[in-house]
């Protein structure tokens, strides 16, 4: 039946008041998480070369950007940090004077009310950029039925759960392993528990899929393995039902809030997560995601402003709860400036 001309749904697009009223998907600057790069030294502010935009901050640094970031209604921060040296155990990944220890006790004495979350893994921090402990002969952790090189995951374990506790008595609000090592929740909430941090959450980079759009950020962080990959413990981007079996072991051994990284390539298993579970889901903006857009938009051949509010709001139309992105800032701007 042709209901042409008593149907006509341009009737709620003509006019911008009717068009926010009826808008389905709104975002706002409380959807966002902030990435902060730490590094060592005074008075740093290094620009990331693959990343316009953003920046490399020694920790003197941190008390300026946290009020503006939490003075533009962002409710919260994810740190990373690069160490001084690296090792091949990340020593100071669980050192009292760490880099993201020294961090999040900056951040906090700033900006108390600024959620700190920490990243918890060990590429940074390690000599070979790996996610975990690699089977070397000669080490106490080395294993003769795997290969020479290949990332352990029991004994990197013990390690993760010093680095979450390490960085909950710097002030952490939150810890986020990042590593897809098999039974690092269950290793961290253990950990934290016995120390007496039963209550602080963790947000678990449960889905982590091994995938091209890292680059910019392993500048960033200065976290390149320097060698091989990180197939064997990150998920294939062909796979989708493996990210619902990972969402919910994740769940089972204490995670918090999970999360979906990266995001644009993977809109479908944000969505998939998101109507399998009832927890809060993250999406993560990558690195790549957001210097593609910063790189079209030098040359002229996308609007950034539009680009980045449009991705943004696809994120969160497939089902994520709150956002990693490099564009916070910018976006919470553009979004006050909407209003």
């Amino acid at each position: 039946m042709n209901i042409f001309p008593t149907a006509r749904p341009r009737r709620l697009r003509n006019n911008s008041t009717i068009r926010r009223l009826v808008r389905e998907t709104t975002l706002s600057p409380a959807d966002f998480i902030y990435p902060l790069f730490v590094v060592h030294g005074q008075g740093v502010r290094r620009e990331i070369a693959s990343m316009p935009g953003q920046y490399q901050l020694s920790v003197d640094r941190l008390a300026v950007e946290a009020e503006e970031i939490a003075a533009l209604g962002i409710p919260a921060v994810i740190l990373f940090g690069v160490p001084a040296a690296k090792d091949a155990v990340g020593s100071e990944n669980f050192a009292a004077g760490g880099i993201v220890q020294q961090a999040t006790r900056a951040i906090k004495a700033a900006a108390p009310d600024l959620l700190v979350i920490t990243d918890v893994c060990l590429c940074e921090y390690t000599e070979h950029g790996h996610c975990g402990l690699v089977n070397t002969p000669g080490a106490e952790w080395y294993d003769p039925h795997r290969p020479e090189g290949y990332v352990l995951n029991d004994p990197t374990l013990e390690i993760l759960g010093r680095v979450a506790v390490r960085h909950a008595e710097a002030g952490a609000d939150m810890v986020a392993p990042s590593g897809m090592l098999d039974g690092m929740v269950a290793a961290i909430r253990a950990s934290l528990d016995e120390a007496g941090y039963s209550g602080l959450p963790i947000l678990s980079y449960a889905v982590k899929y091994a995938s091209g759009f890292y680059g910019p950020f392993r500048d960033a962080a200065e976290g390149a393995p320097k060698f091989g990959d990180r197939r064997s413990h990150q998920m294939d981007p062909a796979n989708a039902r493996e990210a619902l079996r990972e969402a919910e072991q994740d769940i089972a051994e204490g995670a918090d809030i999970i999360m979906v990284k990266p995001a644009l390539p993977y809109l479908d298993i944000i969505r998939r997560v998101r109507e399998r579970t009832a927890a809060p889901v993250a999406a993560y903006n990558v690195s790549g995601e957001y210097s593609m857009v910063k790189a079209a938009a030098a040359r002229g051949w996308l609007d950034e402003h539009a680009v980045a509010l449009e991705c943004l709001t696809a994120i969160k139309r497939a089902g994520a709860d709150m956002i990693l992105t490099y564009w916070a800032k910018e976006a919470a701007r553009w979004i006050g400036e909407q209003l």
